[in-house]
């Protein structure tokens, strides 16, 4: 990966991997903007964003992700949770297949016009074919999830471990249904990481001691 020209970086990660958190740390390393799940469900649910709608919008002007930015007001260090509408305006959401399509669609309109991070996704299967696309999977073991979902959430140990069995199948899930392949298969990342042992600092630096 080029950190010189427009890039995308994609993080897939397990949960109580610490993965999300050095996404966003790692896009304010590189200047560039974080995008995970709870931003891009906000911007489908206030735009009513389908494939037809990006499409549309597209159509009508080129810069049609930088005015939706400022409407939304993103920017660097801003909470995504922010950006979710009030309980009672959300539109009836698509079915999965379309959302799948959807995000996809909004993911490739950002990567048209700036570099970014995105974690979650598919991101590693949405920009397999972009030219300076670098993808991350960040893993940890078991006892490592536990603890740290444990902290996070405020769980009990039983709790914890079975909140992460059914994230990592539902995450399996979705991936396979939409991707064809599994979140785990290695041949999909350029680079794969164990959190153990590790802060989300250290694992930021060996990323960008990796892109050089």
């Amino acid at each position: 990966m080029n950190k010189n020209m427009k890039f995308v970086i994609t993080i897939n990660r397990e949960l109580g991997s610490g993965g999300r958190t050095v996404g966003r740390k790692l896009a304010e390393k590189l200047g560039v903007e974080f995008y995970d799940k709870a931003l891009i469900k906000a911007l489908q649910e206030k735009f009513h964003l389908s494939v037809a709608e990006i499409e549309k919008l597209k159509g009508q002007k080129q810069g049609w992700w930088t005015d939706i930015k400022r409407i939304m007001q993103i920017g660097p260090g801003m909470n995504a949770n922010y950006y979710l509408p009030q309980k009672g305006n959300e539109y009836d959401l698509l079915d999965t297949k379309e959302i799948f399509q959807a995000e996809k669609e909004i993911l490739k309109g950002i990567a048209e016009e700036e570099s970014c991070v995105v974690a979650g996704r598919s991101g590693f299967f949405v920009f397999r074919n972009h030219p300076n696309h670098l993808s991350i999977l960040i893993q940890a073991s078991m006892p490592f999830r536990i603890e740290r979902v444990m902290r996070k959430q405020n769980l009990t140990e039983e709790e914890a471990r079975k909140t992460i069995e059914k994230v990592d199948k539902m995450r399996e899930n979705y991936v396979k249904e939409y991707t064809k392949t599994s979140r785990y298969d290695t041949r999909n990342y350029d680079l794969v990481i164990s959190a153990d042992g590790k802060t989300e600092d250290q694992i930021v630096e060996q990323i960008l001691m990796f892109i050089g």
